[in-house]
């Protein structure tokens, strides 16, 4: 029993093991989901953290290019504004010679045209003929500044069109860097959720992997505790597996401790066939001062002789690394007559194993319950029958330790055929580089060096043809 005292009215009172065990999943529970819930909340602060660093560094590079680029493009439309201003400078200069000289000619014109009212009838045709030939050089002066015009202006045309076209170009060239700075953006941002997603994963998978450990420890170990379940698993066979059997909480305290379950198996007859005490220790029944298996053998033993049990078992999940407790049932038979520690899975084939050697005995068990009817001294058959279990438990414990042995020396010779199956891998490479080697001599390498051995086969080569072979 524990006393708890309330927090609010100092009010203290008892609660059994049971009771107190159920409190205490309560508050491991809330405090695994409080734990689980900040851990989740963490997690998901540091992907936004990094979400949002990611984000501003790239949007940071993305605007230095975009500024840069920009600086460009303004540079370059500087420039091409500049040479507009020159060309329509050019165009208006050679316009403006043109109209000037356009002017002297009307001028000179005008002056021809008084000169030829004043000047006498005999003149002209004379002068006409001379206006006629001044007209057709001006004229000719006029139409080959045209053309110097035109030159000109199919000039400044292509000067412009190479100007666009440089423009464009490297327009076309910043739109391109644009768009592999757009596209290495989104495969860094890409890159980035596929990392994070991954991480995000990983940390989703070991958070279900949290749940699913804390979902199958409160369905076995926790929420039913080892003593529900070990009394659920045999429930479930009691109907096909052990009719007559008696398995009921130990609950008679009267000598000071108790066990947790008693068994008891009879035959039709009402013979008892075997008899076992059980206690059941989880994790969550460790103290300060025991924590491991053998810190409870004692007192199981003890609870095993007041309550007049054959045997004894603790079924326990202490010391889960422990290889020894891990490989099945264990006998403590050098600490405690009678006793095993087991695991949860072997609860019911340790009930199975114990009342099936015990059937072997109940034969004589039924002839002493009829001898003892009758009131005749059986202590020597009762020294035999002892004697018997003695010895058939001593020979069980051979048997199990041999079986151990055996399982010992097949690993033995495991390890011995693997490193035979090693020396003969490493025999056949060596054969096959000696092969190698064998394939790679000549006679040219056997006979260099060796004048005498080359002598002796070019001997033999050439009588070789008339030999008739």
């Amino acid at each position: 029993m524990h006393e708890i005292i309330c927090p609010h009215c100092g009010k203290a009172f008892k609660i059994d093991e049971a009771g107190y065990a159920d409190i205490l999943k309560q508050v491991r529970d809330s405090e695994f989901d409080q734990q689980l819930h900040d851990r989740l909340e963490l997690a998901e602060q540091d992907k936004r953290n990094a979400v949002e660093l990611a984000t501003t560094r790239v949007a940071g590079e993305l605007q230095k290019a975009a500024a840069a680029k920009d600086s460009e493009i303004q540079e370059l439309k500087a420039r091409l504004d500049a040479e507009e201003v020159a060309r329509k400078l050019a165009v208006a200069e050679a316009l403006g010679k043109v109209e000037k000289e356009r002017d002297a000619l009307a001028n000179e014109l005008e002056q021809a045209r008084r000169d030829k009212q004043a000047a006498s009838d005999l003149a002209e045709a004379r002068l006409v003929n001379g206006l006629q030939q001044a007209a057709a050089t001006k004229d000719a002066e006029i139409q080959d500044l045209k053309a110097r015009l035109d030159a000109i202006a199919v000039a400044q045309k292509l000067a412009i069109t190479e100007a666009v076209g440089s423009v464009e170009k490297e327009r076309d060239e910043l739109k391109s860097s644009l768009a592999r700075a757009e596209l290495e953006k989104q495969l860094a941002e890409k890159s980035l959720k596929d990392k994070y997603e991954t991480q995000i994963k990983d940390r989703d998978d070991a958070i279900e992997r949290l749940r699913d450990m804390k979902a199958r420890l409160s369905t076995k170990m926790v929420g039913e505790t080892l003593e529900q379940h070990c009394e659920t698993e045999f429930n479930r066979i009691r109907a096909t597996a052990f009719p007559r059997a008696y398995f009921e909480k130990d609950n008679d305290a009267r000598t000071g401790s108790k066990g947790d379950y008693i068994f008891r198996d009879a035959d039709e007859a009402g013979t008892e066939i075997v008899s076992i005490m059980f206690e059941m220790k989880n994790e969550n029944d460790r103290t300060a001062t025991k924590n491991r298996n053998e810190d409870f053998l004692r007192e199981l033993d003890k609870d095993r002789n007041e309550k007049g049990c054959e045997y004894a078992v603790l079924v326990s999940l202490l010391e889960p690394e422990s290889e020894l407790y891990n490989t099945g049932i264990v006998d403590v038979f050098h600490r405690f007559p009678k006793m095993y520690v087991v695991r949860p899975q072997f609860f019911i084939p340790i009930i199975t194993l114990l009342r099936n050697a015990a059937m072997n005995s109940l034969k004589y068990k039924s002839e002493l319950a009829l001898v003892k009817s009758q009131n005749i001294d059986i202590t020597n058959f009762e020294n035999g029958l002892e004697e018997f279990k003695s010895a058939f438990a001593k020979n069980y414990d051979l048997a199990s330790r041999r079986f151990q042995t055996a399982i010992d020396e097949i690993d033995k010779s495991i390890d011995h055929l693997q490193k035979t199956k090693d020396a003969l891998m490493g025999t056949d490479r060596n054969l096959r580089l000696a092969n190698d080697k064998a394939q790679d001599v000549t006679i040219k390498k056997l006979t260099r060096g060796n004048p005498t051995m080359a002598a002796k086969f070019a001997e033999l080569k050439e009588q070789k043809p008339g030999d008739g072979g």
